[in-house]
């Protein structure tokens, strides 16, 4: 009886240690991944910094850099990095339908950690009109998966998840729109404990980069909000015309994608020529707005939304350049991009309507343009909401999004992410039903 007793307690005790062991290595994950993304923030930061700088001194200069910069991102990408190419969302969906095994690791293996952040920064480097949100939902997936089997951790799938939601939170200084992303966008689902995975991963990533760099809002602070009559009617507006916008740009976007892909296939010469040519495309739009369309468009969105002057073809010309930098297959995200669009749309059709409050349908055309692109309307108001610090305008931010998502459905179908997810899954399980770890 007492040796019994012995081995219970003995396996207790293991059991105890084990589980702690789970948990530390869980937390030093998500840890890990909120220092990256504030890593990553201050280079990406400086890289469009030295950029600027250098183009205020030769106008130009994104003529031979920004081509050049394409080429390189695009041969790096298919020579060493292959699975970083591109936002990095739709590798982590597609991640998460595979069963374990090598194709699961082949879009999350740690080595993409250097090529998506270094590819990306170069990217900014040279003026292409990315954002760094999407990489570090692909990083935070990888740390993740790495966790999973480091520390003996067999919910791959929901640690995947996990990592999307703290790279989201930690990028954006945003814990609720990562985790409404992770349910909303990710996974379509609510699933207890993959869920509690989440929540904990955004509290420690967003922990650290709290510790870090402190309380932000990632695009300043505005309290407008709707107030009157014509106010609502551009809520409708912004909903409308930010949503067709937003479909409009998935749609092109996979249209000119596939064909693409078509046109390369067997010939990756065609790869970097075809890279070339966008980053041409970026260069010279980016010379005829004086600048305005490079980089993550993160200046110019914060000057919409805080009421200071913006060109009304802003939004227009960084939609042109965002969607031949996506196209082109550089690492590099859109969510930044899309948010600057959204805004700058916002107060194109504030300017064309007579509205006399910029800023409001700023936040609004924000709203609109990228639930449209993204097809997740929770998310877009919720992000929003929190980069503005306007709690305020809730209401009219969810009726603009709701608008958007049903607007961008005339024109897209399907979700973006979950359609380019498909060109990263083998055919046969390019519709598959979740894979349970």
């Amino acid at each position: 009886m007492a040796a019994s007793r012995f081995r219970l307690l003995r396996r207790s005790r293991w059991l105890t240690l084990r589980i702690w062991r789970q948990r530390l290595v869980f937390w030093g994950g998500a840890i890990a991944i909120g220092c990256v993304s504030v890593a990553f923030t201050a280079a990406a930061d400086g890289a469009q910094a030295v950029f600027l700088h250098g183009i205020a001194r030769f106008w130009l200069l994104p003529l031979i850099v920004t081509p050049i910069g394409f080429v390189i991102c695009a041969a790096l990408t298919q020579k060493f990095f292959p699975g970083a190419e591109g936002s990095g969302i739709p590798q982590a969906i597609a991640a998460r339908h595979l069963a374990r095994g090598p194709d699961r690791f082949r879009l999350l293996a740690p080595r993409l950690i250097i090529g998506k952040i270094g590819a990306t920064l170069i990217g900014l480097l040279c003026g292409a009109s990315v954002g760094r949100e999407g990489p570090t939902v692909q990083v935070g997936a990888i740390i993740m998966l790495q966790v999973a089997r480091f520390g003996g951790l067999k919910n791959e799938r929901g640690l995947i998840l996990a990592g999307s939601a703290a790279g989201i939170a930690a990028a954006f200084n945003a814990p609720l729109a990562g985790i409404v992303f992770a349910i909303e966008e990710m996974s379509r689902s609510f699933e207890t404990r993959t869920n509690g995975l989440v929540l904990y991963a955004v509290i420690f990533a967003g922990l650290t980069s709290l510790g870090l760099v402190g309380n932000y809002t990632y695009f300043g602070v505005t309290s407008a909000t709707a107030t009157n009559g014509r106010d609502w009617l551009m809520v409708i507006a912004c909903g409308v015309i930010g949503g067709l916008a937003g479909g409009l740009f998935g749609r092109l976007m996979l249209e000119i994608t596939a064909f693409a892909r078509r046109w390369i296939a067997g010939l990756p010469r065609r790869n970097l020529q075809f890279a070339l040519g966008c980053g041409i495309v970026v260069a010279v739009i980016g010379i005829l707005t004086h600048g305005a369309t490079f980089g993550t468009g993160y200046a110019q969105a914060r000057n919409a939304i805080e009421g200071q002057p913006v060109s009304w073809f802003f939004g227009p010309a960084k939609f042109l350049a965002s969607l031949a930098t996506a196209v082109s297959g550089i690492p590099g995200g859109i969510f930044a991009p899309s948010l600057a669009v959204g805004a700058g749309l916002g107060r194109t059709i504030g300017a064309f309507c007579g509205a006399g409050a910029f800023s409001l349908v700023a936040v609004l055309g924000m709203a609109g343009y990228f639930a449209g692109v993204v097809q997740a309307p929770l998310t877009a108001f919720v992000i929003i909401m929190e980069m503005t610090g306007n709690h305020g305008n809730v209401i009219p931010l969810m009726l603009a999004s709701v608008i958007g998502f049903g607007a961008s459905k005339l024109l897209m179908p399907t979700s973006l992410y979950h359609a380019l997810a498909k060109n990263f899954m083998p055919a046969k399980t390019a519709s598959p039903p979740v894979t349970m770890d």
